[in-house]
């Protein structure tokens, strides 16, 4: 009969060290403070995009309930949502939106500047929120701001979130890019065209939005009754996301409404604007797909 080889206590002492390791580790790249965005499938196949008359209706409806007059309707807000069928390969995308505490890795290993903004730039912006509101957003250093590690990073233009997938494809020797806008929409809708990420009836509890929220951004993954039939998180409310479809010179199509829209139309996946490339908002993060 053979007898089993004895481990001396040094090697089982090594060898627990080495297995703590790889149990606290949540994935392969997640040295450092650093881990890859988590990720959803959305296959291959048409879609239905944009919007008929009546998921425009019921925007304009629900946007006149909530704020007491018409102004997106006056102004044709959803007029420009041509609806039609996108046939479109299969993709990946990040299952939130990137979090502070994501972007903060990639401020300490580059350098880049962080989420901050001046009160002349922000002046300069004609936003309708006054400059302290943009305070508790604007990050010291590549720390970011106490309390707001898990919320979705913002403050960020066009150029900062190339920035970031294009570090990101670096370090992961991985294709990380911005989603185009169909591809966004896709993901956060479904093949249907559903009118919210969660069907056709608009409910505050799903979202991050001034409906219910707490006029603020909030933890990422904070609703996930309020997922897509693919399981994206924060599709509706919470930030805008930048996208790679440009609007013309020097801007791109942003989706998906914010934590301080209410209503909301402007929360549908089918709802479309742009923001100039260059612009720092407290209401605009990103986030990206893998090839």
């Amino acid at each position: 009969m053979r007898r089993k080889a004895r481990q001396s206590p040094k090697i089982r002492a090594a060898l627990f060290a080495v297995c703590a390791t790889l149990l606290a580790t949540p994935s392969a790249l997640s040295q450092n403070g650093f881990a890859a965005p988590d990720l959803i499938d959305v296959p291959a196949g048409p879609f239905i995009m944009g919007s008929d008359a009546s998921e425009r209706e019921t925007a304009y409806q629900l946007d006149e309930a909530a704020y007491g007059h018409s102004v997106t309707r006056e102004r044709g807000w959803y007029d420009r949502e041509p609806q039609r069928t996108v046939d479109l390969g299969a993709f990946r995308i990040s299952k939130t939106p990137i979090t502070n505490e994501a972007y903060s890795v990639f401020l300490r290993e580059t350098g880049h500047r962080p989420p901050s903004v001046t009160q002349k730039e922000w002046d300069g912006y004609g936003l309708i929120h006054p400059f302290p509101r943009a305070v508790p957003y604007i990050w010291k250093s590549a720390d970011a701001p106490a309390g707001r590690q898990n919320h979705p990073v913002v403050m960020v233009s066009y150029g900062d979130a190339q920035a970031y997938a294009n570090w990101l494809s670096q370090k992961t020797g991985e294709n990380w890019r911005l989603p185009t806008e169909a591809e966004w929409e896709k993901a956060a809708r479904g093949p249907e065209g559903a009118y919210f990420p969660w069907g056709d009836k608009f409910d505050p509890g799903l979202l991050n939005s001034h409906d219910t929220g707490p006029f603020s951004t909030v933890p990422v993954g904070s609703f996930p009754a309020g997922a897509s039939p693919y399981g994206l998180l924060d599709a509706a409310g919470q930030v805008f996301e930048w996208t790679s479809t440009p609007a013309g010179d020097n801007r791109h199509i942003v989706k998906g409404g914010s934590w301080d829209d209410k209503g909301c139309g402007v929360c549908r996946p089918a709802a479309r604007h742009s923001r100039p490339d260059t612009i720092k908002h407290i209401l605009v993060g990103f986030r990206l797909v893998r090839e």
